[in-house]
């Protein structure tokens, strides 16, 4: 029945209503074409412009931080997981035991979403096996030697957990601790701010320290990561984010194409410890400045190359510290066409490629073979509280630590 016919009959409530409700949302589509004013006076916004204002409105809701229970820790601890979400299908797992990524979802060329991320499936895997896999690293990141530094005149000794050396915060170091974790959501990004407090004397640290750790998931498809800390008492402080990225999410990163902004490195000795010098990586295995496969010269006849196994250094990017952020290191992988983008205000970054990886860690479906997940780390130099060249890693108490580690994720 038209609705012409309908108007000359009695209708029922049920038509009468749907009417009503079609007649309503003529209006209101007009109203919304004519500037939305009530008073019927013209606006500077044309249909185009606020056709634009509603997609970014509809595209702004897609961003999500949602939280739930992840598991709990055998003193019944609880840890949570919280999922960040942007419109172009890009997702983040963290959980709050060590800051941990967990997931990482992102588009290949052809739009299919992969975990380009290594990790494992449950809470206890990650307390009992992780090599660091996606987690937050302090309160120093890399190795002091002997575990042992001088600051003030008084000699602080830490936890040695490499062998004679101290490595990534102890053994119970930020990777390792439960964070405080807050979700939050933009109009242009999805986000976790992370707390946690370290006290005096924590893996032999001094001074009570505050941290903050802002993941940011954006509408670029950008992972912002903002780092802040603050002492009663001066310390030492080198944080980093070690995630273990395979872009392939599967095989070894033999193939990736790597690019590192970088013409020095600071070669090691024995423990991996730097010797205190910089080396040119002109003509060497360790030149990265044009990309080439991380697997092209993993094999040659190198001191450094057999003394880490493979790559495990810290190149400078920087000629002096600044908080400019810069870009350190690219990285493309050929069969998914996914490209990653390291920026950093950091001075160094390290380059591990996976060499302690041995087959015996499982997860998400797969064995974590040798060398099948490399990771990038920005950083001050390793033992740079014994190395006085170096630049300075010291924090007191009326400054405050701020650095930034930006991951962009794209494709070609």
């Amino acid at each position: 029945m038209s609705q012409t016919l309908l108007s000359k009959h009695h209708t029922s409530p049920l038509v009468s209503k749907i009417l009503c409700m079609r007649a309503l949302t003529v209006a209101l589509a007009a109203l919304f074409l004519s500037g939305c004013n009530p008073a019927g006076q013209s606006t500077s916004q044309t249909s185009s412009e606020k056709t634009a204002v509603m997609e970014q409105t509809m595209k702004s809701t897609k961003f999500s931080a949602t939280s739930k229970p992840y598991g709990q820790l055998a003193d019944g601890t609880q840890v949570d997981m919280i999922t960040l979400s942007n419109p172009n299908g890009i997702e983040v797992d963290v959980i709050s035991y060590g800051g941990i990524i967990t997931r990482l979802l992102t588009p290949d060329a052809q739009g299919q979403l992969g975990d380009i991320v290594l990790g494992f499936d449950n809470l206890d895997d990650y307390v009992s096996a992780s090599p660091y896999f996606g987690a937050l690293i302090g309160r120093y990141g890399n190795r002091i030697a002997n575990g042992r530094f001088t600051l003030n005149g008084e000699t602080y000794q830490l936890d040695t957990n490499d062998g004679a050396n101290h490595l990534h915060g102890g053994v119970q170091g930020f990777d390792k601790k439960v964070w405080a974790m807050k979700p939050f959501t933009t109009a242009n990004s999805a986000g976790i701010v992370l707390t946690l407090n370290s006290p005096d004397g924590d893996q032999g640290y001094p001074g009570n320290l505050a941290v903050e750790v802002t993941y940011e998931l954006t509408a670029d498809n950008q992972l912002d990561m903002r780092f802040k800390a603050n002492t009663d008492k001066a310390t030492v402080v080198n944080l980093t984010q070690h995630t273990y990225f395979n872009l392939a999410g599967k095989g070894d990163i033999l193939a990736h194409q790597m690019q590192i902004n970088s013409a020095t490195l600071t070669p090691v000795g024995a423990g991996l410890i730097p010797t205190g010098e910089l080396s040119s990586v002109e003509g060497t295995p360790f030149d990265f400045r044009a990309p080439k496969a991380i697997g092209q010269d993993i094999g040659a006849d190198d001191e450094q190359l057999a003394l880490g196994l493979g790559y495990d250094h810290n190149y400078v990017v920087k000629a002096a510290p600044s908080d400019e952020l810069v870009l350190a290191a690219t990285v493309s992988e050929l069969t998914t066409g996914r490209v990653l983008e390291v920026w950093s205000e950091e001075p160094s970054v390290q380059f591990y490629s996976g060499n302690f990886l041995d087959g015996t860690l499982q997860g998400k479906g797969r064995t974590f073979g040798f060398r099948s997940g490399f990771c990038l780390e920005p950083q001050h130099n390793p033992d740079s509280p014994n190395q006085p060249q170096f630049p300075s890693t010291t924090l007191l108490p009326e400054d405050t630590y701020q650095t930034r580690i930006v991951y962009r994720f794209a494709t070609k």
